[in-house]
């Protein structure tokens, strides 16, 4: 995880709820957010889903929340059924399949390719940002939620 350099509000950082409608960071105020960009397609991602999943089962709750959103470009089914097929059972369904939230990144020069980290505080706020896949069920993950707290 890089820190942010310059202080940037995420909080019209859009994608679509678990209902399917549009919902925003602003939505979530109040929570340190870990939001994760990925895919169906991308090996790195598909192998840090368990631990996200994890992450969420023993951090999550009224002050952080893993909000994992699929960027798969079509419909939900494919992504539905790889989550239902290796166990996440504790992350909502969060989704962009208009790739717009990676693109926004993008031309932001924070995201380079998938999947796409980027911690965000209670106020809506970037603290930092990855690019790449990494162990997020170990002690230093905890560590690093709970100094973003």
């Amino acid at each position: 995880m890089l820190p942010a350099t310059t202080p940037l509000s995420m909080r019209n950082v859009a994608y679509n709820g678990p209902d399917g409608a549009a919902i925003t960071v602003t939505e979530l105020a109040g929570k340190t957010l870990r939001i994760n960009l990925w895919a169906t397609w991308c090996a790195p991602c598909r192998e840090e889903m368990p631990a996200l999943n994890e992450l969420q089962t023993t951090m999550g709750g009224a002050d952080f929340q893993v909000v994992a959103v699929n960027v798969d470009t079509g419909g939900d089914e494919k992504p539905k059924a790889f989550l239902e097929e290796i166990g996440v059972d504790e992350l909502a369904y969060y989704r962009d399949p208009s790739l717009a939230l990676f693109n926004r990144l993008k031309r932001q020069g924070l995201a380079l390719r998938l999947p796409v980290t980027i911690l965000i505080d209670k106020e809506g706020c970037l603290l930092a940002l990855m690019n790449g896949p990494a162990e997020w069920a170990n002690d230093d993950a905890r560590l690093l939620i709970e100094a973003a707290m």
